[in-house]
């Protein structure tokens, strides 16, 4: 992978991890626990509240687990690995790296972990 394309990808890196340090920032209060009083909602009411806070606090673990993967791939960029399977040492297409800069397998490696 070339050096313009490295400084691409490290700039996404870090445009990523703002923006979901961001999205965690603002949607800190979303996974509380939904109080149930019966006197200020109705059943269903709470009922979407709950699955909301649910939905809210996965989304929210998926951003703490992508979060903990940039700094990962900002090494990998450092050491020359980026961009290379860990299981095969293929190269990983860009259109995979592009959805998600942070893969560190290539599809066919990926497919044995399913």
């Amino acid at each position: 992978m070339n050096s313009a394309t490295l400084e691409i990808f490290f700039q996404a890196l870090k445009d990523l991890k703002s923006e979901l340090e961001e999205l965690e920032l603002m949607s800190k209060d979303a996974g509380k626990p939904v109080i149930l009083d019966q006197s200020m909602v109705g059943r269903l009411s709470r009922m979407d509240a709950m699955q909301g806070a649910e939905m809210a606090q996965e989304a929210s673990r998926r951003r703490k687990l992508q979060l903990a993967r940039i700094p990962s791939a900002l090494a990998r960029i450092d050491t020359g690995d980026f961009g290379l399977c860990v299981d095969c040492d293929e190269e990983i297409v860009l259109g995979r790296l592009r959805i998600d800069p942070t893969y560190t397998l290539c599809v066919s490696c990926a497919n044995k972990t399913i």
